[in-house]
């Protein structure tokens, strides 16, 4: 290979670690992306497919850490467990607003609100609802997700909903508002690291059948990368997360968030960095 394609490689491999690292905590891993891309020149049709589609490495890190309940899961659907078939009805009443409302508004969120400019916008507005969120006093009623009904699951699963406006971040919106509905931290947390596997892995295959026109081959190096990287950083990122949750606050994203908008949003302004719309 030539310089510029192991340029284009160490571009992807970026793209990658920025999707690990962001993809599972309140900060958005799709504004981040929109913002990386825009710098790094990952702005086309094809930059937006990879985008989504190097979430399935973040996901696979996932079902590693969570590997243990995930198989006693499938081992309980299989003998007719109540405890198995309640938790995954409640991941699929989770997970259907996202898969109607993507496939009716899809389309028109992608060609209308994937700017630098709503990122940074969400990504301050979203800083503020953590704050207000973590100062606001509410009694847990839900420890586990074992506890939550499929009402609780639907509200969540409507939450999850806001995150298509980019910058708003998946994690953040079912995190805190599962939090906000009468989970506790930790519980919030596993069902959004729960939820994520069928949300993004549908994602992901949904944008490569649909625009497989725009893929070949010999972009198979690029895409390998990318999910490779994402991976790593992510599995790093879970299992430092899952160790954070038990003595912290979720405040110092919220402060990162509204820092890292005014940032955008000022060198936007004044013309000191050149953001691709």
């Amino acid at each position: 290979m030539d310089v510029a394609q192991w340029i284009f490689l160490a571009k992807a491999a970026a793209m990658g670690v920025v999707e690990g690292l962001t993809e599972f905590l309140p900060i958005s891993s799709t504004g981040h992306l929109i913002l990386a891309g825009s710098l790094l020149g990952f702005t086309d049709d094809k930059s937006k497919v990879f985008d989504i589609a190097i979430q399935t490495g973040a996901i696979v890190a996932v079902i590693i850490v969570y590997w243990q309940r995930l198989r006693d899961t499938a081992a309980g659907l299989g003998q007719g467990t109540p405890q198995a078939k309640r938790f995954t009805l409640n991941v699929l009443i989770a997970f259907a607003p996202a898969v109607a409302l993507g496939l009716l508004f899809g389309k028109a969120i992608k060609a209308n609100l994937f700017t630098p400019t709503v990122v940074a916008t969400a990504f301050i507005v979203g800083g503020f609802v953590i704050l207000w969120a973590e100062r606001r006093s509410v009694a847990a009623r839900i420890h586990s997700v074992d506890e939550m009904t499929p009402w609780d699951a639907l509200k969540v699963g409507l939450v999850q909903c806001v995150a298509m406006i980019p910058g708003t971040s998946r994690s953040g919106a079912t995190i805190i508002g599962g939090m906000l509905l009468g989970l506790d931290r930790k519980a919030a947390t596993d069902f959004s690291f729960y939820l994520a596997i069928p949300t993004l892995i549908g994602a992901g295959v949904y944008s490569l059948y649909k625009e497989r026109a725009l893929l070949s081959m010999a972009d198979l190096p690029l895409f390998a990368v990318g999910l490779l990287f994402s991976f790593l950083s992510a599995w790093v990122c879970v299992r430092w997360l899952l160790r954070y949750i038990a003595s912290h606050t979720f405040t110092p994203f919220a402060w990162y968030r509204i820092a890292f908008g005014v940032v955008v949003l000022v060198t936007a302004q004044m013309g000191w960095v050149t953001w691709h719309e």
